[in-house]
């Protein structure tokens, strides 16, 4: 699979719509006779994050698979279910699910819906007809790890989660295992805070849209000295771009999307990396497979050595990162890939 990511500039021109009302469709010329529904997660579908990648992927595969594709705008819980059974009634051959939220409704539709293919983002759904879509995001972020730490004026960086679940505590188990590597090689005690990997208990805003609770709790992480932070909560890592652009000399690890493409432009020099899922990439792939009947419920992981994880480039702040670093992370990323270094987690896909 392409390891590129897919440009998702086309969706500022979308209208996203409340509730269960869908969105128009893409470039799609109305003429395929295969069409595919996708639902977001209650984060909407503007979220700088996987909703906005995987739309991005039904969108490229409008072109360049050749079907019709509409999306289905959950802008709270209570969408969820109603828009999976809408997307499942619309007579459309595959449905795309994105996120936890969504399984035991994804679950429920497919069981009903045997003839329809379903895949599922960030999550697992046990059934013939239903394809996880997954990502091994820990091996992307212990090179961030690893990055922040060499870059830290302060010795000191900091993670946050959204909510404590699987997806979310997967990238960070990975960027404190990063840090952790740096100061192996180097002899430093780099510190990370908001995150106990032995505990799996960490710091988390309860929510995934809530802007000024991600600036409440990075301003926190700044007072202790952090100046590397790396937020795994959907919108709400927008407040840790926010505190980056009035406390000087702090960065910010964006994650799933190249933040420094999807946020506002005004965070575009405070943006370090993004930890990469190549959400849009995998979604093309697969429905592709499935209007050609090839799709089976095989889990599609993400890794480093198919592409589906990685991270971005320094863009703004190529400065901060030196040859030196830079080659360290490039000798650990192909480690990881060859498996001389194992990225472990409990939230790991299987």
């Amino acid at each position: 699979m392409a390891s590129k990511s897919i440009s998702i500039t086309a969706l500022a021109a979308v209208l996203l719509l409340a509730g269960c009302a869908p969105a128009p469709s893409g470039g799609s010329d109305g003429a395929s006779d295969f069409c595919a529904r996708m639902v977001t997660n209650s984060g909407g579908l503007e979220d700088r994050s996987f909703n906005q990648a995987s739309w991005a992927g039904l969108q490229e595969a409008e072109m360049s698979v050749g079907l019709e594709a509409k999306v289905l705008v959950s802008t709270s819980e209570t969408d969820l279910g109603p828009n999976v059974e809408q997307a499942a009634a619309s007579g459309c051959g595959f449905v795309l699910t994105v996120g936890y939220e969504l399984t035991a409704a994804t679950a429920e539709a497919a069981e009903a819906n045997p003839d329809i293919d379903f895949a599922i983002v960030d999550d697992v759904v046990d059934a013939p007809n239903v394809k996880p879509i997954v990502f091994d995001t820990a091996q992307a972020a212990y090179l961030a790890g690893y990055l922040a730490a060499g870059v830290s004026k302060t010795g000191v960086v900091a993670t946050f989660g959204g909510g404590n679940q699987p997806p979310v505590t997967l990238f960070m188990d990975g960027f404190v295992d990063g840090v952790a590597k740096y100061n192996e090689v180097h002899g430093t005690a780099v510190k990370a805070l908001g995150w106990d990997k032995a505990a799996q208990d960490g710091v988390f805003t309860g929510d995934f849209e809530d802007v000024n609770k991600g600036l409440t709790v990075t301003q926190g992480f700044i007072d202790q000295g952090a100046d590397v932070i790396l937020p795994v909560a959907g919108q709400v890592g927008e407040g840790s771009a926010t505190a980056a652009t009035v406390n000087p000399n702090v960065v910010v690890i964006w994650v799933d999307s190249d933040g420094y493409d999807t946020l506002p432009a005004e965070y575009r020099p405070f943006i370090l990396t993004s930890v990469l899922k190549n959400t849009g990439d995998a979604v093309v792939e697969i429905v592709a497979e499935s209007k050609n009947g090839s799709f089976t419920n095989d889990p599609y992981v993400g890794t480093l050595k198919n592409g589906g994880v990685g991270i971005a480039g320094y863009h703004d702040l190529a400065d901060r990162v030196s040859a030196e670093l830079d080659a360290e992370i490039q000798g650990l990323r192909e480690e990881i890939i060859a498996g001389t270094i194992s990225v472990q987690s409990p939230s790991a896909p299987k």
